[in-house]
């Protein structure tokens, strides 16, 4: 729902809010955040938070020291963990710079830009994820171990299933934040879990992403374990991935989603490295279900894109090769340009693969593109990708391509 600034401050003084968190992201999609009191938010509404944006990774360095935040007021949640008296809310913010021009390395905004583009052309996309992570022990002094919570496998049930009690409150944390989560279970991995979402607009989706990341450690920390969503925690594990389910909507000349699939397909080498930000997450791909080749079949999930089983009128596709320390503000963004660019293009996915790749004899892998097997290899398709150049602001370029993703 859009709040006026007006509505925002009645709710505050309602709901006795004494601190909220003016909420953004760095360029990678890590949540970075500064509390204001309650008395400060009208100013904020007007002139902005500054923020000293050369401590903020990947905005620019010590050139760049001041940036501000607005928040947005659609955004507003309250957090269901901190005192019900002198409560805790959080609204994201765009971030602006000085002149009030809006910040070339603010991820958001790109979203936003793609999904006004979506727009102009007649279109509109629809996002959820299908969230991975690991839950490991912490040690008699508080610190993290790499000794999983259980030794459960996929979809096994309690007592093995040792994770269920915090997927239930993870869950009925994220509901009572109006963030809709539409199933949980114990994922293939020792400690592994997985959570999914209902489908929603690019934005909200991608803010709902970065707000589950928040609140899945939260409760992780309460039951006295850390969470990992690393692309790989456990060298003889599976990865944690992000499945993407993504559908279209709208122009006048029959069903978009072949040609969305085709214009991902085509550009998929470029955007690899925003999709799989990290040196481990190339260890995870080309295993245990996670897509090392180009090519799309109905329902076979050994494929980079894979069309589930329709139920009713809900269409969807699924992109498998996200991991889960993507940031969503540009992995949707990327997935609606390419989207755009396989229907102005009139482009038509190839021949579907309905074999297993992962057993697949040579000859039937013979002529396949292979997604970029290394964080070197994924940094030349980008830096090459002309879609990339087009898509994406330089300065977030040039973050990812100039090795500062491999560091963190």
């Amino acid at each position: 729902m859009k709040y006026t600034p007006e509505e925002v401050m009645q709710f505050i003084r309602e709901e006795d809010v004494k601190f909220i968190r003016m909420a953004f992201c760095d360029v990678y999609g890590r949540q970075h955040n500064v509390a204001v009191m309650a008395d400060e938010l009208q100013r904020a509404f007007a002139h902005g938070v500054a923020v000293d944006a050369s401590s903020i990774e990947g905005f620019g360095g010590d050139v760049r020291s001041n940036l501000l935040l607005y928040p947005d007021g659609s955004t507003l949640i309250q957090l269901p963990w901190r005192p019900q008296h002198g409560r805790v809310a959080h609204m994201f913010c765009n971030i602006r710079c000085p002149d009030g021009t809006p910040f070339a390395g603010d991820t958001r905004r790109v979203l936003q830009d793609a999904v006004a583009a979506a727009d102009a052309a007649g279109y509109s996309f629809s996002f959820s994820a299908e969230m991975e992570f690991y839950l490991f022990k912490l040690n008699e002094n508080g610190a993290r171990t790499m000794e999983p919570y259980d030794e459960a496998g996929y979809m096994d049930i309690a007592p093995e299933d040792k994770g269920e009690n915090v997927r239930r409150e993870i869950c009925l944390t994220l509901e009572e934040m109006g963030i809709c989560p539409e199933s949980s279970h114990h994922e293939s991995g020792p400690g592994q879990n997985e959570i999914d979402f209902r489908y929603s607009d690019p934005l909200h989706a991608a803010d709902n992403a970065v707000t589950f990341h928040a609140v899945v450690r939260t409760i992780a920390a309460r039951n006295g374990l850390w969470a990992d969503f690393s692309p790989r925690p456990l060298p003889q594990a599976p990865g944690n991935g992000m499945h993407i389910n993504f559908s279209v909507q709208g122009g006048s000349g029959g069903d978009p989603m072949p040609s969305v699939i085709a214009g991902i397909l085509e550009q998929i080498g470029g955007m690899t490295l925003f999709l799989n930000p990290r040196p481990e997450s190339y260890d995870r791909l080309g295993r245990d279900k996670a897509p090392a080749y180009v090519s799309w079949a109905r329902e076979n999930r050994s494929q980079l894109i894979r069309i589930p089983v329709q139920r009713g009128a809900d269409y969807r596709a699924e992109l498998r090769s996200p991991d889960s320390l993507a940031n969503p503000y540009l992995a949707y963004a990327l997935l609606i340009y390419a989207g755009l660019d396989g229907i102005q293009r009139g482009l038509k996915p190839p021949e579907s693969m309905e074999c297993n790749l992962f057993t697949a004899l040579p000859e039937q892998l013979a002529g396949l593109q292979r997604l970029p097997a290394s964080l070197e290899e994924a940094v030349a398709a980008a830096s090459e990708s002309a879609f990339i150049r087009k898509s994406l602001p330089p300065e977030i370029v040039s973050a990812y391509c100039g090795g500062q993703a491999a560091e963190r």
